[in-house]
């Protein structure tokens, strides 16, 4: 579920093709702010999902996990039966959760007094509840637990997941990220934090990942949700397999609430880590699925990291930012950036890094600017840096010997 299309195939050719999906808010009117651009769904209709009523109760952030969690199932023809549900578990995070019910209902109480208050308004809003949700919607009994990890959640996500199943707590697990964080307060937020680009005028070309003229990410939603399966289960039961997930690292920067650790030490030992989760070796990655969210720090220590974590292959990498078409999802990003990493796997396409006109003599390496390439990808690694300081690296590669 992104800016680019309300389902997989319609995202991926997007992708392909070089496309943005950034345009004018359209959702309040944010003629005030300096901001005024954003990555929305389109056309998205959350009854095509559930009740008019179950809509009407859930806040957008858990439509946005369902409409994704049962297109993934519907992808993997996974059936769950009495048996099978109880090592089945669900791990969507969120990094906001409920944001755009929390607004409504304190403009309400603000207004009107406690009697104004949904009755729903605490479940709406507590970021498990898409785990909570997708659960009872699906009878899944295994380990449902969420992750709040801001710009790096969907990756966590995953990642954890990942563990769950290799220790033995599950067969499957319906993981990823979702995020419906367009209001007025998250918007405001962010234009005072200074992160966001101004390009107003051209947002289709607004973010531009390692440019040397970024000014700012630009804002999204949409939810990605994978479902992960241990090999022997999946292959029993004829499962179409996109990729091996093969490695997971994590590390803390340890440094500051927004900015990154200037010499990338975090971020490269998070990529480290899950080359040595996977067994390989860094000359063993073909293709690196970059954080690159279009600001200046981000970009430069990232690239920085990169380096560090590589060393001399770092120049022989394919390395793009899907965020220059998509726009930054939050907690939902690096759920979907897992999802393209592996379809840039099987199809042997990486996706560009649009609006890359200027090069930055600090961001150095190939960021497969502006066209799609063709490029056979055996290995690849998707990073996700959050605010916290905190990061997160996977691991993807070609199935089977």
């Amino acid at each position: 579920m992104t800016p680019l299309g309300n389902d997989l195939p319609t995202t991926w050719a997007a992708l392909k093709a070089a496309r943005s999906g950034i345009g004018p808010i359209t959702k309040f009117d944010a003629s005030s702010f300096p901001s005024r651009i954003a990555g929305e769904l389109r056309g998205f209709d959350p009854r095509l999902f559930m009740s008019a009523k179950e809509a009407r109760t859930t806040d957008p952030f858990i439509h946005y996990a369902l409409a994704a969690a049962f297109m993934a199932m519907e992808d993997s023809r996974l059936s769950l039966t009495p048996h099978s549900a109880l090592r089945t578990g669900v791990l969507v995070g969120s990094g906001r959760g409920g944001v755009m019910t929390n607004e409504k209902n304190l403009i309400a109480f603000m207004a009107k007094g406690h009697r104004a208050v949904s009755p729903f308004y605490t479940p709406m809003t507590l970021v498990n509840m898409a785990s909570g949700c997708l659960a009872m919607e699906l009878g899944a009994r295994g380990p449902c637990l969420d992750v709040s990890t801001a710009c790096a959640t969907g990756t966590h996500a995953i990642g954890e997941a990942m563990k769950i199943i290799q220790r033995g707590d599950a067969d499957v697990m319906i993981a990823g990220g979702t995020e419906a964080a367009l209001s007025p307060l998250v918007l405001a937020g962010f234009c005072q934090a200074k992160a966001l680009s101004h390009r107003n005028d051209a947002p289709e070309t607004a973010s531009r990942p390692f440019d040397r003229d970024r000014d700012g990410f630009v804002l999204a939603e949409g939810a990605g949700v994978l479902i992960l399966e241990e090999l022997g289960h999946a292959e029993k039961r004829g499962a179409t397999v996109y990729a091996e997930l093969a490695g997971y690292g994590l590390t803390s920067d340890a440094f500051h609430y927004t900015r990154p650790d200037p010499h990338g030490e975090g971020a490269s030992r998070a990529m480290t880590l899950a080359l040595t989760d996977a067994g390989m070796g860094p000359e063993e990655i073909d293709y690196l699925n970059a954080h690159g969210t279009s600001t200046v720090s981000n970009d430069a220590i990232e690239t920085l990291a990169i380096k560090r974590a590589f060393g001399d292959h770092a120049k022989k990498l394919a390395v793009s930012s899907v965020k220059s078409m998509l726009g930054h999802m939050l907690g939902a990003a690096g759920a979907v950036e897992a999802a393209v990493t592996a379809l840039a796997v099987r199809d042997g396409i990486i996706p560009p890094t649009i609006n890359y006109r200027i090069p930055d003599p600090a961001c150095d390496l190939d960021y497969v600017p502006n066209t799609a390439r063709e490029q056979r990808v055996n290995a690849a690694l998707s990073c996700s840096l959050g605010f916290g300081g905190t990061n997160a690296a996977l691991v993807l590669r070609r199935p089977g010997p």
